[in-house]
């Protein structure tokens, strides 16, 4: 007779494990998108967005989050069309990704 278990990757508390920065959605996006992050406790946050050439366009979030899910929307009206980079820094970790935006 067949047995099967349950196999759940969820934490017990709710919160994520690890920190985790999520594609942005809609992408390609005009003019606003949403990012969402994961942080697995209270953490300095630093969120921001940069050209291709490296130089930032936006500060999304420099300050103290608590541990949890978070979503964040972006608004980018006042930029060019093209791809920008977006990155999370937790502590030690860095996490990048890119978006693109279409006029």
């Amino acid at each position: 007779k067949p047995s099967a278990s349950l196999v759940s990757n969820e934490v017990t508390t709710g919160l994520p494990t690890e920190v985790s920065l999520d594609q942005n959605y809609p992408n390609p996006f005009n003019p606003s998108t949403v990012i969402r992050f994961k942080l697995p406790e209270n953490s300095k946050v630093q969120l921001q967005v940069f050209d291709v050439l490296g130089r930032q366009v936006a500060e999304l979030v420099n300050r103290r989050v608590e541990a949890g899910f978070h979503q964040i929307t972006f608004d980018a009206r006042n930029l060019a069309s093209g791809m920008y980079i977006y990155r999370l820094q937790v502590g030690n970790s860095v996490i990048t990704k890119k978006l693109t935006l279409i006029k």
